[in-house]
């Protein structure tokens, strides 16, 4: 047996090690003050033991009169670096103080992973958009993919209409359709009447208080109205739409519907797209005489514009195509929500938590194809004279 002495040179507590080969062991005794002053060349000199592999090690603490959480953690990172090496390593003899101080920095062992290096920033940013483009352009040829499914679909229910299930079709007409007419006709009120006042108080300045009601009608019958109905029923009923198709994947019913062999795309998506077609321009119409009535009420208040006098000056400002061009709208706005909300709804994977940034995605997307399409309608109406 032979011994090797490493002693930290200081007063008599000063730390100290001594490692002793035995056959298939080492033991290395550790005693003196193990604090924060002698850490750096503690952990140097644990740094650079050097042994073999397949030998034990055991560590005699008995004679450690004092250990700090900085002794106790250039001990324990010794420990664990061994037993990284393969090697069996115990404590032996540990007072209560230092068993103490080794379970708690055991305890608060949590590394976390180095970040990764950020590169430079503006290759960065390119990278990034680059990856944007990629993802719209796969999900935009998952989109059309699903767009021909439903009208693959349609087609053959044209075709076959006993395949049109009529009960869901109702029961989602009455949520997209009749349950939204109070939400809708409120917005829609307080839209005339906010046009109403703005509109009043800049023709006031101009003597054209009448012509108010040229604004009023125009403005709902032709955008707003329908553009307003859309958006309320994208975050009404097409986030809806994304939130039970999710919830249904997320629980495997749509597998199970496989299963049995029914078609996800009839029962879940073809009554989802035909009722809000069937009843968007419904709803926008009721959004149109709400909203024309809230700009009357409004323009009888603040200009004393008889209802009389409003709807003969009504009758006379509206052109033949003003009310139609809202409402032939609403049939592509109405398929488009629908489309996106059965879409997302089967983009969940995974998770609820998938639900919810489907859900998110539905809406934003919606409302933007609205917006994008409702300007493409705008030029075309202008451009062919209406």
């Amino acid at each position: 047996m032979s011994t090797e002495t490493d002693a930290i040179q200081g007063p008599a507590t000063a730390a100290w090690l001594k490692m002793e080969h035995r056959k298939g062991l080492r033991l290395l005794r550790a005693g003196g003050r193990w604090g924060i002053g002698d850490a750096a060349h503690l952990d140097a000199k644990l740094r650079r033991l050097e042994i073999s592999t397949g030998e034990a090690v055991q560590i005699d603490a008995s004679d450690i009169a004092v250990m700090d959480t900085a002794g106790a953690w250039v001990l324990y990172r010794a420990i664990k670096g061994l037993r990284a090496q393969g090697l069996t390593v115990e404590i032996a003899n540990a007072t209560p103080n230092v068993a103490e101080m080794l379970d708690e920095v055991v305890r608060n062992d949590n590394p976390c992973e180095i970040a990764p290096p950020q590169g430079n920033a503006v290759v960065n940013m390119i990278a990034q958009i680059g990856e944007s483009v990629v993802d719209i352009a796969a999900e935009t040829a998952q989109l059309i993919s699903f767009l021909g499914s439903i009208f693959v679909t349609l087609a053959r229910t044209a075709a076959q209409p006993r395949r049109l299930r009529l009960v869901p079709l109702v029961h989602h007409m009455q949520q997209v359709g009749l349950n939204a007419l109070p939400i809708v006709g409120l917005i829609s009120f307080l839209i005339g009447v906010v046009l109403a006042y703005q509109g009043a108080s800049q023709l006031q300045k101009f003597g054209a208080e009448v012509f108010v009601v040229d604004l009023i009608a125009i403005s709902i019958l032709r955008e707003i109205g329908i553009l307003l109905t859309a958006i309320v029923i994208a975050g009404r009923s097409g986030s809806a739409f994304t939130a039970q198709i999710g919830s249904m994947k997320v629980n495997e019913e749509v597998d199970a519907m496989r299963t049995l062999g029914l078609d996800p795309m009839e029962v879940l998506v073809v009554p989802r797209v035909l009722a809000l077609v069937f009843t968007l321009p419904l709803l926008a119409f009721f959004s149109d005489i709400i909203g024309l009535f809230g700009g009357a009420l409004m323009a009888w208040i603040t200009l004393d514009i008889s209802p009389g006098l409003f709807l003969e000056r009504l009758h006379a400002s509206l052109g033949p195509w003003t009310f139609w061009v809202g409402i032939i709208k609403a049939p592509v706005f109405a398929f488009i929500i629908a489309m996106l909300g059965c879409f997302e709804g089967f983009q969940v994977v995974g998770s609820s938590e998938s639900v919810g940034q489907k859900t998110t995605r539905a809406v934003v997307e919606s409302i933007f194809l609205v917006i994008v399409v409702d300007a493409i309608f705008s030029i075309f109406f202008a451009f062919i004279g209406i």
